[in-house]
């Protein structure tokens, strides 16, 4: 099976995914990066601008915001993709097990997720994180609780679409348990499809994630997080804009990087366009045999 793609496309994988890894090297790697400590505080050098030392300026208690911001990177990031791992795997294990078992369990199962998406994600997250209080573990464990139900949905129609192809049936011929052909030919075939709608989702999930610190349901102070710095400074956005901006750009070019990633990354799996202008067949199509000759 051919890979081959126009060169725009390719390159704009590569380009992607290559911001997208930038990203989240620099999430692991935030606390070598900083020019300064994200908690130290100068007084002196409270609400700089720009410039100088501080190519971002500071806050109202003189921290570096750049080194926040690239601090903050640790828990926007990393915490994104972690709960998206954590509800993603969750989700497409139970769609699977709904899908191929079917009956009571089927049933249970979807419609406890029918339950969960009859409410709006971010409300039903606020009440949970209230419930289990502040902190990112927390916000990450109220988003994975609400998060689930969709990867749930697509691997159980996938699941039901392909338990019944000829690769399925052969494999279970051959002596295959339940589990080995699950995990050897069912769940290889319906990853692409979970994949992408994981690596879509990792800018909503940060988005969420900055909107539980915003409320003060997420990180806490003195912690660098993205929602939380916007929040301590949102009463200095016409006196000191910088401090708002600043992380609030870094949200927007993570969550438009990883948003365009999942796009080419749609590209890459769909075999439309590995068989449109591309590859075997699509030499063909551009130059079929001509009929004299084929005669």
């Amino acid at each position: 099976m051919t890979r081959a793609l126009p060169n725009a496309a390719r390159t704009k994988l590569l380009v992607f995914g290559g911001l997208a890894c930038a990203a989240v090297a620099l999430a692991a790697f935030s606390s070598f990066l900083c020019p300064y400590d994200p908690n130290a505080q100068d007084l002196a050098n409270a609400l700089a601008s720009p410039g100088g030392g501080h190519w971002a300026g500071t806050d109202r208690y003189g921290r570096d915001v750049l080194s926040r911001v690239i601090a903050g990177a640790h828990a926007s990031v990393l915490a994104a993709l972690v709960l998206v791992a954590i509800s993603g795997s969750l989700g497409a294990v139970i769609g699977v097990a709904c899908g191929w078992f079917g009956g009571r369990l089927d049933a249970l199962l979807m419609r406890t997720s029918d339950v969960f998406l009859a409410f709006p994600g971010l409300v039903f997250a606020l009440a949970v994180a209230g419930v289990l209080g502040g902190g990112v573990h927390n916000a990450v464990i109220a988003l994975a609780v609400i998060s689930w139900p969709k990867y749930a949905r697509i691997a159980r129609g996938l699941t039901l679409a392909r338990r019944n192809e000829a690769y399925v049936q052969a494999a279970r011929m051959s002596g295959c348990t339940t589990v080995q052909l699950m995990v050897r030919h069912l769940l290889p075939n319906i990853a692409g499809p979970v994949l992408v709608t994981a690596v879509l989702d990792i800018g909503t999930m940060m988005v969420e994630l900055a909107g539980l610190s915003f409320l003060g349901l997420g990180a806490q102070p003195p912690a660098a997080e993205w929602g939380s710095m916007m929040s301590d400074n949102r009463s200095l956005l016409q006196t000191a804009p910088w401090t708002v901006l600043a992380p609030g750009v870094a949200i927007f070019v993570a969550v438009s990087v990883f948003n365009l990633f999942a796009d080419a990354l749609r590209d890459w799996i769909d075999p439309a366009n590995r068989a449109s202008g591309y590859g075997c067949q699509g030499l063909l199509k551009k130059n079929p045999p001509d009929s004299a000759d084929s005669a």
